[in-house]
């Protein structure tokens, strides 16, 4: 099949580092797309050529995809960092007077296009970095221009120096950091009433919560009580909010409000309806009358900060945020913010001792977590909705 030449014109930046010059430009998101077409496709079933070299396998996450492919129909969304590409020399034209780069295929022999030399279009660019950015970009409609970091005729070692260098020595961004960022959003969001609670249960003097969890991911200063991070508390809660708490937000960041989810999908997420209301304070006294609830049946096991007790720690207090999802559907009706003393009655049946809550019967890890979920609610009396009894 004959390939026809094609290009396009970007402006460019030159940038002189020690690994030799490269080019910075912006290009519509499709437009990128279409010249890494072969690349982002093949990294959906195999690595790529520079991760053959350093004998490592990164394919394309689908579920990482999903997300970014979301995000980028959001209102705000936003790639301030940039995508970072190989092309051939014989792919690229530069006018140094205008700073005008020309991209382009390159079809030497137009009889053969498996030719050695030849570039078709969709081969041009092969992705260093962002290839999770640029699959989710992949049929965005809206004008989305993408910040591009080019490098011309760069060898495969240092392909694989870049690769190793943003891939494998970054830093991941902390995600309670990124929580406690939504204080300063002025847009309502899931993710900000929950950031809200999560601070309101730590600082308040008379929550079960009081100063034990870390805002920012990391010891707070001045503080050694802190067994949770604020991405661990807020996590299940989040999704007992919201069905989709990133379209959620953009709604409301277009000035709208999120339709209520249907009756059936509130087992899943109880407390969507009273987000969608704005009753916010009375999901925070949910939270705090539960945990109170569970703060004073163990006692001992939740004030203890010693390595072997799991109870406040993450794999307790997960499972215990799936026990509260449990029995808001089985004992009380939607909507309803039973007391503490509702929730006591029925921790009161659990014969689970505080000495029992160590790492020897609830192993670290999901297991542990998912073992003290099934021991609290198989010793749970299901019986009518406790607000419906005389």
């Amino acid at each position: 099949m004959e390939e026809k030449t094609r290009s396009f014109d970007v402006n460019y930046l030159k940038v002189s580092q020690p690994i030799g010059d490269f080019y910075i430009a912006s290009i519509p998101a499709q437009q990128l797309v279409d010249i890494t077409d072969f690349d982002v496709r093949r990294v959906l079933m195999e690595e790529r050529d520079v991760e053959r070299y350093l004998g490592i396998q990164r394919p394309l996450n689908k579920n990482r995809v999903k997300e970014i492919t979301n995000y980028v129909g959001t209102l705000d969304a936003c790639f301030p960092t940039g995508i970072i590409i190989a092309i051939p020399n014989r792919c690229i034209e530069l006018n140094e007077d205008t700073s005008v780069m020309t991209i382009k295929n390159y079809v030497d022999d137009v009889d053969d296009i498996d030719e050695e030399d030849n570039v078709i279009y969709k081969r041009i660019a092969r992705v260093l970095d962002g290839q999770h950015r640029l699959a989710g970009l992949k049929g965005v409609k809206e004008t989305f221009e993408v910040n591009v970091s080019i490098f011309v005729d760069i060898d495969i070692a240092d392909q694989g120096n870049i690769f190793s260098t943003v891939n494998l020595a970054q830093t991941k961004v902390n995600k309670s950091l990124a929580y406690d960022l939504y204080d300063l959003t002025k847009s309502r969001s899931p993710q900000k009433t929950c950031h809200i609670i999560t601070v309101t249960l730590d600082r308040d003097p008379d929550s079960p919560f009081y100063k034990m969890i870390k805002r920012l991911g990391v010891a707070t200063p001045g503080r050694s009580e802190e067994t949770l991070t604020q991405a661990t508390f807020i996590q299940p809660l989040l999704k007992m909010i919201s069905a989709d708490p990133m379209k959620d937000r953009d709604r409301y960041l277009r000035k709208k409000k999120p339709s209520k989810i249907d009756p059936k999908l509130l087992s899943r997420h109880p407390f969507q309806h009273m987000f969608v209301d704005e009753k916010d304070f009375e999901i925070t006294d949910i939270v705090w009358n539960y945990f109170s609830a569970v703060k004073g049946k163990w006692s001992t096991a939740w004030a203890s900060r010693d390595k072997g007790v799991m109870l406040n720690k993450t794999n307790g207090y997960r499972a215990l945020m799936r026990y509260l999802l449990f029995l808001y559907n089985n004992k009380f009706n939607p909507g309803k913010v039973p007391t503490t003393e509702d929730f006591k009655t029925v921790l009161d049946d659990i014969t689970i001792k505080d000495a029992d809550f160590n790492v020897e019967n609830f192993a670290p890890g999901s297991s542990g977590e998912s073992l003290l979920f099934k021991t609290l609610t198989e010793q749970t009396k299901i019986n009518q909705p406790m607000d419906k009894k005389n």
